[in-house]
């Protein structure tokens, strides 16, 4: 599913307009996405959380040359999903 089948179907199930669901969305990752880069932790009861993980540097190899190469540490986003989540994925 991509951005636009997501509004389209947020917008029938919720019986808003398409740019308001739009705008719903936009919103959901402006205000996550933000809250990340400040490195709190965003948690959706039921739904999961996401957080920021600091990953170390590490050595890695060059797949064309087989040369080894230090790969930079950096921050990740981690999705955690919560319990009822995976229950209904099941």
């Amino acid at each position: 599913m991509n951005k636009a089948e997501l509004v389209d179907s947020m917008a029938e199930k919720a019986g808003i307009s398409k740019a308001d669901a739009k705008r719903a969305l936009d919103a959901f990752i402006d205000t996550t996405s933000g809250a990340l880069k400040k490195g709190d932790r965003v948690a959706l009861v039921g739904f999961g959380s996401f957080a920021v993980s600091q990953r170390s540097a590490r050595k890695g190899r060059n797949p064309q040359t087989g040369k080894e190469i230090t790969i930079k540490a950096k921050k990740v986003v981690k999705f955690k999903p919560g319990a009822e989540l995976s229950k209904k994925v099941k």
